[in-house]
């Protein structure tokens, strides 16, 4: 059962001290439930991310993973666009360099290979546990709407097909979903889909605390959506 196999991915997390998922986890356990989130794999030399990237297939985004590096980008931790063998293979040296420079300190588990998500309208789902009411569902759009307006709707889980859908409308910058301006209408069925996986995944595991989707990218209509960073936090 996918509820199962995520149980066990915290767990061990928990027994090592940790209150987040490593990203590759992060996407393990919401894939078990159905999210869109990129092919991606964990490498620790070389060789093997060379290997993962030709079989997820080019141009690939690597990162650092490392429970003690919130901020990848500062340590020099992220590369993207690589588009074959040899910039996998200088990208994966660069990165162990710059976080041996930058963050001597910091426990390296190893580097993710992941696909590079196509460009899309950036939006945002999340979840945190509330203490009074359990999992609060949120969505907005991305860049200055969440960050600066706070263009947010909320709904308390469980959310219905219904509620997801109705999310996506009450937020003040609808519009943009249906098209605006010559821009396409983004698929809002893959959005409220998006919404309702992760309200069951709050809704079972209850050992997550928090949930940060963002950005996930809105394609045209009819052509999905596709998660391109996860955060996963978890009760100590």
């Amino acid at each position: 059962m996918a509820a199962e196999r995520v149980k066990a991915i915290i767990e061990r997390a928990r027994e090592e001290g940790r209150k987040k998922l490593l990203e590759h986890e992060s996407y393990d356990v919401l894939r078990e439930y159905g999210l869109p989130v990129p092919k991606a794999g964990l490498a620790t030399t070389e060789d093997e991310a060379v290997k993962l990237a030709e079989s997820i297939g080019y141009p690939i985004v690597a990162k650092i993973v490392s429970p003690d590096i919130v901020h990848k980008s500062d340590v020099g931790g992220v590369k993207v666009g690589l588009k074959d063998a040899d910039a996998v293979r200088e990208g994966f040296r660069a990165i162990m360099k710059n976080v041996k420079e930058k963050a001597p300190s910091a426990k390296v588990t190893g580097v993710l290979i992941q696909e590079m998500v196509p460009e899309g309208l950036e939006v945002i789902v999340g979840s945190t546990r509330d203490p009074t009411f359990g999992p609060v569902l949120m969505f907005g759009l991305g860049g200055i709407f969440v960050e600066v307006l706070k263009d947010v709707s909320f709904r308390i889980a469980p959310v219905t097909r219904y509620d997801a859908e109705t999310m996506l409308t009450e937020i003040k910058a609808a519009k943009i979903l249906e098209g605006y301006r010559g821009a396409p209408p983004r698929d809002k069925a893959a959005l409220a889909d998006i919404i309702v996986k992760l309200s069951k995944f709050m809704e079972e595991q209850e050992l997550v605390t928090d949930v940060d989707l963002n950005p996930i990218m809105a394609f045209e209509e009819g052509k999905g959506a596709k998660i391109a960073d996860a955060r996963v936090l978890i009760k100590a």
